[in-house]
């Protein structure tokens, strides 16, 4: 998946659940932790920073990121 599909989704589930999301975000990733699905946690921990920033207003949810 690419970062800017990541972004997009994030940006749509800030909107849609505001604070809400992350809090939901992490809650997935500790279950995930929990069973040892390791891969899917990362997934989710990446968009709970994505979820994070805009929710915080520290990413433009329409602006295009790069990630090194």
């Amino acid at each position: 998946m690419r970062v800017d599909e990541l972004r997009h989704i994030a940006a749509g589930l800030v909107f849609e659940h505001g604070d809400e999301a992350g809090n939901y975000a992490r809650r997935v990733i500790a279950d995930y932790e929990s069973r040892g699905v390791h891969e899917r946690a990362q997934f989710w921990q990446l968009l709970c920073v994505l979820l994070d920033d805009i929710a915080a207003n520290r990413l433009d949810p329409d602006a295009t990121i790069t990630i090194h």
